[in-house]
């Protein structure tokens, strides 16, 4: 009898063990960004409330980027399961499919909110995860940020002629074509080297991010003017690459908690980087820098350039045709009720692309 205890007593305790084993998980996770760039605080913040939120289920070990691979491997890393999850900008991966850009940022388009109104209740989310899906991945959108501050350079950009001869680093296959197509050169390169290529004089000037990323850059230290509005990137998304095998070995729970962790991450930076974005505006000023701003009929022009980018380029790729239309299918939905309740509302509805052409495009 005593020996038949020891043995259910032995059992028992081996099979707690083991499913304590498969219960606690341990990732490493990286980012696109440096500390230097204050968007590495929205990378943190999701792991801080991920760590939280999921207990002794799941610890994930956060490095900045470039500590582990360099910033444009970082999706290889989490496709191959060197690493576990990555925090990324979508756009950066566009070569890879072209429908990772629209599900990065837009030209003239969405804002912020639209971001998060298409992700939670619009079908967005799907779509995340059905592109990544192509590549092994699960991904969780996490952050966003309203339209970015707009080129940052060393002679006075007041006209769209003033882009004319102009090298500019500027990310996203859309925001690229539509520069060439006003006489502006693309110039494409990592956050990290921006500050070195203006001060080298490499760049003419670049756009990066919201103003308070841009001021965690130091480009006050190396441009004397900033154009806006940033109408080439009317709003960016961030977001989690998670490796799909990875995430199959967490229990439902732990999924449901990492969830939840990134929906309050996403509400969380927008009002983050907003604050941040409007006390970093002083600080341009107080530094001397001049800014400038276009006047609507130079606006109305861009939107119909980038109305006419984004039908070429979505009807370049099924995939990236799927996505525009869910967005442009999202915006006449929510036009009606936007549109009625204005100025109190959440935005503009734009005058964007010709959604029966992408809707055919996408068929």
């Amino acid at each position: 009898m005593t020996l038949k205890r020891t043995l259910i007593a032995g059992a028992a305790l081996a099979a707690g063990m083991a499913t304590q084993s498969l219960a606690q998980e341990s990732w490493t996770m990286t980012t696109t960004w440096p500390s230097s760039l204050e968007l590495i605080e929205i990378d943190k913040h999701f792991v801080e409330l991920a760590n939280k939120l999921t207990g002794d289920a799941l610890t994930i070990e956060f490095f900045e980027g470039g500590a582990l691979v360099p910033a444009g491997e970082v999706f290889g890393a989490v496709e191959s399961g060197t690493i576990q999850a990555g925090g990324d900008w979508p756009g950066y991966w566009a070569g890879r499919n072209s429908a990772f850009s629209p599900l990065a940022t837009t030209a003239s388009l969405f804002n912020a909110v639209d971001y998060v109104n298409w992700i939670e209740q619009w079908g967005g989310a799907e779509l995340y995860n059905e592109i990544y899906g192509q590549f092994g991945m699960v991904y969780l959108p996490y952050g966003v940020t309203n339209n970015e501050s707009g080129f940052r350079t060393n002679e006075k950009i007041v006209t769209l002629d003033d882009l004319k001869g102009k090298r500019l680093r500027l990310s996203g296959l859309e925001q690229g074509r539509l520069l060439e197509q006003l006489g502006g050169s693309q110039v494409s390169m990592a956050g990290g080297e921006i500050y070195q290529s203006l001060e080298r004089g490499v760049i003419d000037g670049a756009e990066f991010s919201t103003p308070n990323v841009d001021f965690s850059g130091g480009f006050h230290q190396v441009t004397k003017f900033w154009a806006t509005p940033g109408w080439h990137q009317s709003a960016s998304l961030f977001g989690v690459m998670i490796n799909k095998t990875s995430w199959d070995a967490l229990s439902p729970e732990t999924q449901e908690d990492l969830k939840i962790a990134a929906q309050a991450n996403l509400v969380w930076s927008l009002s983050f980087t907003e604050k941040r974005a409007t006390e970093a505006y002083q600080q341009f000023q107080d530094a001397g820098v001049e800014i400038t701003r276009y006047d609507d009929e130079t606006l109305a022009r861009v939107q119909e350039m980038a109305n006419a980018v984004i039908e070429q380029t979505a009807c370049e790729n099924p995939d990236s045709a799927k996505v525009y239309l869910s967005q442009l299918e999202y915006l006449a939905d929510y036009a009606k009720w936007r549109d009625a309740s204005a100025p109190f509302n959440l935005g503009r509805t734009p005058n964007g692309p010709d959604i029966e052409k992408i809707r055919a495009c996408a068929n």
